[in-house]
């Protein structure tokens, strides 16, 4: 019988549509040594295999979801309402919606007491997503830290070249 896979972060995205988007999201947890669980959950065609999820992340090893949808995008709220653990929303742009508006504010918009961290629409936000929970349990992980530490230092070389290539011009 082949075991479980376990993972701090999963990332569930409403339709396997979403996968070309939260791609840089799994690519850039395992960037960090932190490989997903990742799977395909809607909150509409299949609410209690979301809630199920939801209901067992936690006793399943999981300390931070994200959670991808677009239109209604009511997965990261659903989720969010059923479990104690950090959600991270991504808003996504679909072919029939609004140009992602729609996903944003229905992400953005949750009652009080049922908070979900949203990130911008599209990839960047996917990638905003996969740093976020990447901070959040660097809380407690020292080699996450370092990791981010690295990654920042990183991203700040990178602007400082850029400039310094144009001023000679």
């Amino acid at each position: 019988m082949a075991s479980k896979k376990t993972s701090s972060v999963a990332v569930v995205m409403g339709s396997d549509s979403d996968m070309e988007v939260m791609k840089s999201c799994v690519e850039t947890l395992c960037e960090f040594g932190i490989e997903p669980i990742v799977r395909i959950i809607s909150a509409h065609r299949t609410p209690d295999a979301a809630a199920e999820f939801a209901d067992n992340a936690a006793k399943n090893g999981i300390k931070v979801i994200i959670a991808a949808a677009g239109m209604a995008a009511h997965l990261a709220g659903a989720i969010a309402g059923r479990t104690t653990l950090p959600v991270i929303g991504v808003p996504l742009i679909s072919a029939g919606g609004l140009g992602g508006i729609d996903a944003l504010l229905s992400t953005i918009q949750m009652p009080p007491g049922v908070p979900v961290a949203t990130m911008a629409t599209g990839a960047a936000g996917a990638k905003n997503a996969a740093i976020l929970a990447v901070q959040i349990l660097a809380l407690t992980d020292e080699q996450l830290r370092e990791k981010l530490a690295d990654f920042k230092k990183t991203q700040r070389e990178k602007v400082i070249q850029k400039d310094s290539s144009l001023r000679q011009v």
